[in-house]
């Protein structure tokens, strides 16, 4: 058996998958220390594993990340929020990340660290550490690959080359002038990396995938921009089932998700959900006097209320929930409203869910061209979409059944892969190393 550290910035959309994995690993009998943030530590002792909080000045709570940075709140979604958020969570919690690694390989020699791509642990320790001295390296891709694509041409939903087209925005960006945040964010990702005797070759985005000795991409092909230039090390695994929502108590309302009435859930995810005027309400208001029913699942506590402060009156076919879990509401869902969380839009493809996709912020853009690439659904190509845009998208996707048989395609193509025994198969080839 195996030792293994899991480790993933104190994020909860960071957190789960990793989560997801060590309870696997579990399960198989191998030893593995969870190493996040502390308010995971119930989690990680619930699944059997152990825990190691991150140093306290890395050990920050997500759920408090705007009271903690209230400029975050005032720069616009896209380069700036990017740049803010590495500079001062990623990279800047970075030095204390990789001590507090280091301080718990002294006393738990592990055979494995598995990360999410946040965790740049572990491109520090590929490149500053020969592999016979440091532990096996895997890295969990949880955002779309975003190397460029120079080396092939576009190819669209139906499989047909478009060479005077570029198949995604992270292409385009190559083309285009670099935002000097960005540029700023570069240096400063450097300079942090000499600082830790380590020297960053690559861009700061693309160093999760290029310094790892294992990078795993949670999805199928068939949710990819086709790429020749892949490293060998690369692997599609399949996304991760969706994690049983055994404790949830059915509110009253849940009946009325079989009763006939298309289902429509709308959701900001875990971490863009400050401001549910952006997509939630938006979408309250489009779909109030259609013959749907509509789930408003705010994952947040207070998300309910909120969305009474900002409707005085709830349209009669809304549903209001925090925190609900996806394995149990989608299969009921004939649509989901999404701001495209990787991992949201992941579960909605398993359960074959078609989509309208509203994101500006981190991975998002590029989560909703692929969306709209493989005909699974609507990319509105904004995070701010007006009521009458909402509006329509929904009724497309509902009327037009091509949506749900692009779906059902890439639905069978997740049930052939088996991500948990490729990542196991990783931890017991290091266990015998």
């Amino acid at each position: 058996m195996a030792k293994v550290i899991a480790g993933a910035t104190p994020f909860q959309g960071h957190v789960s998958p990793v989560l997801t994995v060590a309870a696997d690993l579990v399960r198989r009998g191998h030893e593995v220390v969870v190493y996040t943030g502390s308010r995971f530590e119930e989690h990680a002792l619930a699944i059997g594993a152990r825990f190691r909080a991150l140093p306290p000045e890395a050990d920050l709570d997500d759920r408090e990340f705007d009271r903690l940075y209230p400029v975050r709140a005032t720069l616009p979604p896209g380069p700036a929020q990017l740049a803010f958020d590495f500079e001062n969570v990623f990279v800047g919690h970075l030095p204390a990340q990789l001590r507090g690694l280091r301080a718990l390989l002294a006393e738990f020699p592990a055979d494995v660290i598995i990360g999410e791509l946040g965790f740049l642990s572990i491109p520090v320790l590929s490149l500053s550490t020969p592999p016979e001295q440091r532990p096996t390296l895997v890295t969990l891709g949880t955002i779309p690959v975003l190397l460029p694509r120079e080396d092939t041409a576009a190819v669209d939903a139906g499989g047909e080359p478009a060479p005077d087209e570029q198949a995604d925005s992270g292409e385009a960006a190559q083309h285009a002038e670099v935002p000097d945040v960005l540029v700023q964010l570069q240096k400063f990702t450097e300079a942090t990396f000499e600082s830790l005797g380590a020297t960053l070759p690559d861009p700061l985005f693309q160093a999760p995938l290029q310094r790892t000795d294992h990078y795993l991409q949670l999805t199928v092909p068939g949710f990819e921009f086709p790429r020749n230039n892949l490293p060998a090390h690369f692997r599609f695994v399949g996304m991760l089932p969706p994690t049983p929502g055994r404790d949830y108590a059915e509110p009253a309302w849940w009946p009325e998700l079989s009763a006939g009435r298309p289902v429509v859930v709308v959701t900001q995810g875990t971490v863009a959900n400050v401001d549910l005027n952006e997509l939630v309400i938006p979408t309250l208001r489009a779909l109030a006097d259609l013959d749907v029913l509509v789930v408003a699942a705010t994952a947040r506590e207070d998300g309910p209320d909120l969305v009474r402060q900002a409707l005085p009156e709830v349209p009669d076919n809304v549903r209001l929930a925090g925190f609900v879990p996806f394995d149990r509401l989608l299969p009921h869902a004939d649509v989901l409203v999404t701001n495209g969380g990787y991992g949201g839009v992941q579960t909605a493809l398993y359960h074959e869910v078609p989509l309208v996709v509203a994101g500006a912020s981190e991975d998002k853009p590029e989560v909703a061209d692929r969306v709209e690439w493989t005909g699974t659904g609507v990319n509105l190509r904004t995070g701010t979409p007006q009521v009458a845009d909402l509006r329509t998208a929904v009724r497309t996707v509902l009327g037009d059944p091509a949506y749900r048989a692009r779906v059902e395609v890439l639905a069978k193509e997740i049930g052939q892969y088996q991500p948990f025994d490729a990542i196991a198969e990783i931890v017991d080839g290091a266990a015998r190393r």
